[in-house]
């Protein structure tokens, strides 16, 4: 008997060893897994990166030059003096950060409507907001641009700032959504204790929905920092150009000067890098948690 009871427990000694093994070897093969596509999308970067350092005679050596043997920073030198990249910064800062502010405000308040409130006809204009995405956007330009050089806005930044006022159906679903995950007995408590929908909305609804919010605002953000289209085509004075306006003049000028080139765009590309790794908790948070509850 005690034999059998021996055999036993180095069997299940033996399983609980084995179960080790294979659980260390399935996560050592998905972080190799993970490295490997990481290194995969890295790659591109790393090219800008280092060519934005090279010098000219280290561009086009035979073979290709991954690691800098000489740094230079003289492409970022002519990166940043050929074009006012002080003014086309402090353009490109205000328009985002203004489309941050606005979008925030106008579709965290729609967003709230269409999930915390009841009244008549309000899935229907759900649905009706969210069929407005279908819109392509060249079928919208056209009148958009009619209106704006009707109320005289052509030529200013008032085309790319205020009409983020009016909402935006994609940030407006993924709001709702993510209000729609906290509990209605808060709202109710708080009603129940005197509070109105505007307090419970600034005080409850918004501090726990901090993720959504930050998605929300990067996404703002990555979006107007990178827009080219509009800026291009309601911007008519060089003084008001935004970074993306800023780049394109510069290729213009330097299409054949790669480390200028590489320079340039690691310039315009690095804040917002440095802006998603500084959010990325709150970001993953806020797309992890978006549509829990329907």
């Amino acid at each position: 008997m005690a034999a059998s009871v021996k055999a036993g427990a180095a069997l299940s000694r033996a399983s609980a060893r084995s179960l080790r093994r294979y659980r260390a070897a399935r996560r050592i093969g998905t972080h190799l897994v993970l490295l490997l596509c990481g290194g995969l999308f890295m790659a591109p970067f790393y090219w800008l990166l280092s060519t934005s350092f090279k010098v000219s005679d280290d561009l086009f050596a035979t073979p290709t030059v991954w690691i800098p043997t000489r740094l230079t920073l003289d492409n970022y030198a002519q990166a940043l003096t050929f074009v006012p990249y002080g003014q086309y910064l402090a353009n490109t800062l205000y328009i985002s950060l203004f489309a941050v502010v606005a979008t925030l405000a106008s579709c965290s308040l729609v967003a709230y409507g269409f999930s915390r409130l009841e009244w008549p006809g309000r899935d229907l204009f759900f649905v009706v907001t969210l069929a407005t995405m279908m819109l392509p956007y060249p079928v919208t330009l056209v009148p958009t641009f009619i209106v704006f050089k009707w109320l005289h806005w052509i030529g200013t930044f008032n085309p790319l700032t205020w009409p983020n006022f009016t909402g935006n159906p994609f940030f407006i679903f993924l709001l709702r959504q993510f209000f729609m995950t906290i509990p209605a007995e808060l709202s109710d408590s708080a009603r129940i204790d005197g509070a109105g929908e505007l307090r419970v909305f600034w005080r409850i609804i918004l501090p726990l929905s901090r993720p959504a919010l930050i998605t929300t605002a990067l996404f703002t953000f990555m979006n107007n920092w990178n827009d080219f289209l509009n800026p291009l085509i309601y911007l008519t004075d060089q003084s008001t150009y935004t970074l993306a306006l800023g780049m394109q003049k510069f290729v213009g000028y330097h299409s054949a000067e790669w480390g200028p080139l590489m320079a340039a765009a690691v310039v315009m590309s690095l804040p917002v890098i440095v802006l998603f790794f500084l959010a990325q908790r709150a970001f993953i948070e806020g797309i992890t948690l978006t549509g829990i509850k329907e």
